[in-house]
């Protein structure tokens, strides 16, 4: 286990550890056997040029940028626009997660999810012929890293070895890495082990030249019983910083569920109310469902504060007073930029002003950047994202729809005062929502947490482009994890009522909800307005819990029951312009639209469970179903 000594790491940039010298790394890993062996096996299949490991400072960062931009790779930016800030541009076909590429190596074929699985030593047989000789020419980086704060027993630490600059400097963005780490590690074999190559060697004499490293064999595969991950040919956001979806999610959902905890794809929030009272909260969305966004809302109701602790990722884990804490196992944000503006997102916009490293958005004629949704009007002469002048009749966008910045949280102008506290912070709320355009209401209320989990196990959202070869325009997404289950969903599905049926005080159990944000009308526009509005919401629920805190779970204080959960007796509403008409819209239960929903659930709780479907997710959603007819026989 990770060692919970001293250590909090307070700031991001690590600028205070002394550097360790690249020349000899046998050196400097000896102490550590186990480590010492890993990189030792993978230096003799790989073959690199030189090895480095990493430490995590400044000069260390400033010297990969600088490397970076020489061979073409970086794009600097106008210095007094966007200090210290660079543009990437990938392979057109390196630029989002490959789910058809992405495994799950489980020894048993039934522990996977489904469609995911590949025997591990025939994945094993096929990668190492792959990762033979695939970093000739390049330098190995040893990237020791934590996912969570440094000291936290929530966190866990992970070795990187990639041939990436762009990986390394995205790590040292995305997590606490380097020396400390290492230090913190000592001589214990508590890690998860990482081997990353873009899969492109270089012959003597030969550099990138500019463009972009990758394979057009890739591979992004996980050994659950070893916790250990080995991705190649991609050099691009998930697919390549496997501390990020790989381990924080695929590889920790089957750690949690060995050590009775929970790794989701859930936002961190912590909410104040104008009496000084806090609760936090954590949302599971699917990418591109506003997470971002809401985690670092801006309220407009007077009195009200948001503050982040995570945009993305949340481990859960029981306290010594029975309450769920969750940490953030990341350090900074890997945001989509398209549509992030000054009204979506204001405090996104101040974190990413300087700093920050832009992948496949479009630059501006004085070395600025831009994209879809940035302004209304796109400035002149723009060069897109694959660095051809934009042409506006085309048609086509001059950002990927699935460009990025990556940036440290300790930019985040909200960021909260906890966010790197140790012990986590206590979730009195989860919530879960997707995009849909219909049917869903803007919130409901779990009647309980067995309940809750079947609203989560059966989400279901509207398409986005984080994913690239996803056709559906609509598909189950349970508990917005369908990319990142590490074993079999079933068996998931029973961790999470396995998780409630462990607390012994009902009470202190986060209460759980659902939200939708994206509900349209005839005219196909949206009715709720979003963005800084949705306080009204997260008021509400803070509220609820409130009243849990005070009353009991039995507490009723506001909520209306519906066959499908509570929904708000009543909104605060105050000095917004929504008529009465688009409320009842906003919460309406159509019952030719739930028929149809409630079957949706069913086929959904089947097709992802399977036979491990837990009978309590279908006794729950029978009662459902059950109270829907009763309601439609009332009326």
């Amino acid at each position: 286990m990770l060692r919970s000594t001293a250590t909090r790491l307070v700031t991001r940039r690590l600028s205070n550890a002394k550097s360790y010298s690249t020349s000899n790394w046998k050196q400097q890993l000896q102490h550590n056997s186990a480590l010492y062996n890993f990189v030792e096996e993978n230096v003799r299949l790989c073959q690199p040029e030189s090895v480095h490991v990493c430490d995590g400072t400044e000069s260390e960062y400033d010297r990969l940028i600088q490397r970076q931009v020489d061979e073409g790779l970086l794009i600097k930016l106008n210095e007094k626009k966007r200090p210290n800030s660079y543009l990437a541009r990938s392979d057109p076909g390196d630029v989002a997660r490959l789910e058809k590429a992405t495994f799950i190596c489980s020894e048993k074929e039934e522990d996977a999810p489904n469609g995911t699985w590949r025997d591990p030593k025939e994945m094993k047989e096929t990668l190492n012929g792959l990762f033979d000789g695939c970093m000739k020419g390049r330098t190995m980086y040893v990237i020791p890293f934590s996912m969570g704060p440094l000291g936290s027993p929530i966190a866990k630490i992970g070795v990187q070895l990639t041939d990436s600059e762009y990986v390394t400097l995205g790590m040292r963005t995305m997590t606490r890495m380097g020396k400390p780490v290492l230090d913190l590690l000592a001589d214990s074999d508590d890690f998860v082990p990482c081997l990353h190559s873009v899969g492109k060697p270089l012959k003597q004499g030969e550099t990138d030249n500019g463009v972009w490293p990758c394979n057009n064999t890739k591979y992004i595969c996980h050994f659950p019983e070893e916790y250990r991950i080995m991705s190649f040919g991609s050099g691009y956001g998930g697919n390549a910083l496997l501390g990020k979806k790989c381990f924080a999610l695929r590889i920790a959902s089957k750690m949690g569920r060995d050590q009775g905890w929970l790794a989701e794809h859930m936002l961190i929030l912590g909410i104040t109310n104008p009496q000084g009272e806090k609760k936090y909260v954590c949302a599971a969305m699917p990418s591109q469902t506003g997470k971002t966004n809401m985690a670092m809302l801006l309220p407009s109701l007077p009195g009200w504060k948001i503050e982040t602790v995570g945009d993305d990722i949340a481990w859960l884990k029981y306290g010594p007073d029975g309450r769920l804490y969750a940490i953030n196992p990341e350090n900074g944000f890997f945001g989509v930029a398209p549509g992030t503006n000054e009204k979506t997102n204001p405090n996104a916009l101040n974190s990413i002003s300087r700093n920050t490293v832009f992948t496949n958005v479009a630059l501006t004629e004085d070395n600025d950047v831009w994209w879809e949704g940035l302004t209304k009007q796109a400035p002149p002469n723009l060069t897109d994202w694959l660095g051809k002048p934009h042409d506006p009749s085309s048609g086509k966008p001059a950002a990927h729809p699935n460009s990025r910045f990556t940036v440290g949280i300790d930019q985040c102008p909200c960021l909260d005062p906890a966010a790197n506290e140790p012990k986590g912070v206590p979730i009195s709320a989860i919530l879960f929502g997707g995009r849909r355009s219909e049917v869903v209401p803007l919130v409901h209320e779990s009647f309980n947490w067995e309940h809750g989990t079947m609203m989560g196990a059966s989400l279901r959202s509207e398409l986005t482009t984080a994913a690239s070869d996803v056709k559906d325009k609509i598909r189950s997404d349970p508990f917005a994890m369908l990319p990142f289950f590490g074993y079999h969903i079933g068996d998931y599905f029973q961790h999470w009522l396995n998780v409630g049926a462990k607390s012994e005080d009902k009470t202190k159990l986060p209460k759980i909800f659902f939200v939708n944000w994206f509900r349209k009308d005839k005219d196909g526009k949206f009715v709720w307005p979003g963005f800084g509005e949705n306080i009204r919401v997260l008021k509400w629920i803070f509220e609820r819990c409130q009243a849990q805190d005070e009353e009991g779970l039995d507490s009723t204080k506001n909520a209306k029951k519906t066959p499908i959960g509570f929904i708000p007796e009543q909104l605060d509403l105050e000095g917004l312009d929504v008529s009465e008409e688009t409320m009842k819209m906003l919460f309406d239960i159509d019952r030719a639209e739930w028929e149809e929903e409630i079957a949706g659930v069913k086929a959904t709780l089947k097709e992802k469970g399977g036979d491990k479907l837990p009978k309590e997710l279908v006794n729950q959603a029978n009662n459902v179903e059950k109270r829907l007819k009763e309601m439609w026989d009332l009326l």
